[in-house]
């Protein structure tokens, strides 16, 4: 099955590209963001408005509350059924977004090796997680077990640490040794890959600053408090954690002052832009389209939808010779 992506860091315009190329090339658009799939999460993950969706079909929004664990795999298999519904109605698949995990996902599948959750190992691992030092002496065990998947692992990123340690105990094989076994091309979807690129750095950062900025006008603070008054924000959850989100929750806790809470949204984002950016730049199939000039000046709309439009008419022509 064929289809396009559109990747980039937050904040790069990947949205309103992505509307552009859509209506040029007859598309319909899936979402490729680990935040965007939860309800009312919506000014937050910067998801595509009412009037956007009606524009331009959208899927994998609003598929999970925030109070579930949502898996890669399973955003793997929804996406492609989404895919495969917009392939049988004569459309092109156009994925959009910043979570280069979904992609990676999508491209090269997931192991089938892996084991499946179980809840005894997971809540004994947690509970050691809970005591006094606990978070680190997991992490060091990690280390031992399983180095790469440490190295990669904040030890404060507990849910990460405890599910490599569950699959060490029950399998007696790292993390990492699946995630070898996955990386194989899947043959159920193929790509042209465009990513978003910035010249100059401080661009990007300037536009995040902005972008958190627009949130918190357009409602963010009360979105947040929605959440959290309905006990949506609370547990280890993948939204608990979300940037925006866990930071106005600690607000709301009393943790910290508003203006903190915006000051670490901004520090968050930027540092997750700049691992975006990384992450994309290590996929050599993608084809790097630059938002800015060498001197950082942003360039025309028009000009990159257009220049969008014509890369992925070569990529599609090039995958159907």
């Amino acid at each position: 099955m064929r289809a396009i992506a559109l990747t980039g860091p937050t904040a790069s315009g990947k949205t309103a590209l992505s509307l552009a190329v859509a209506s040029a090339l007859g598309c319909e658009i899936i979402s490729l963001d680990s935040m965007q799939i939860y309800r009312g999460m919506d000014i937050g993950t910067a998801k595509a408005t009412a009037a956007e969706r009606s524009a331009v079909p959208h899927h994998m929004l609003d598929i999970a509350s925030p109070a579930e664990i949502y898996s890669a795999e399973d955003y793997r298999l929804a996406a492609l059924e989404c895919a495969r519904g917009i392939t049988a109605r004569g459309g092109l698949p156009l994925f959009v977004g910043g979570t280069g995990l979904y992609l990676d996902t999508l491209i090269r599948g997931t192991s089938p090796l892996s084991p499946p959750a179980d809840e005894k190992v997971r809540a004994r691992l947690a509970a050691e997680a809970a005591s006094e030092g606990g978070a680190h002496r997991l992490w060091l065990r990690l280390s031992e077990v399983d180095p790469e998947s440490a190295e990669k692992t904040h030890e404060n990123n507990l849910r990460r640490v405890v599910r490599a340690l569950e699959i060490y105990e029950l399998t007696g094989k790292s993390k990492t040794y699946f995630d070898r076994l996955s990386r194989v091309e899947s043959r159920d979807i193929s790509f042209g890959h465009i990513t978003l690129d910035f010249h100059n750095r401080e661009t990007l950062y300037s536009r995040v600053n902005e972008r958190v900025d627009a949130m918190l006008a357009d409602g963010l603070l009360e979105e947040v408090r929605a959440l959290f008054d309905a006990g949506l924000l609370s547990g280890d959850t993948t939204a608990a954690q979300a940037i925006g989100y866990k930071e106005i929750a600690a607000y709301l806790r009393g943790e910290i002052t508003l203006s903190e809470a915006v000051e670490l949204i901004k520090l968050s984002s930027r540092r997750y832009a700049k691992r975006q950016l990384t992450w994309f730049r290590h996929n050599a199939d993608a084809v790097r389209l630059f938002v800015d000039n060498e001197d950082g000046e942003l360039l025309p709309r028009e000009q990159l939808a257009s220049e969008a439009i014509r890369i992925f008419r070569e990529l599609v022509s090039e995958a159907d010779d």
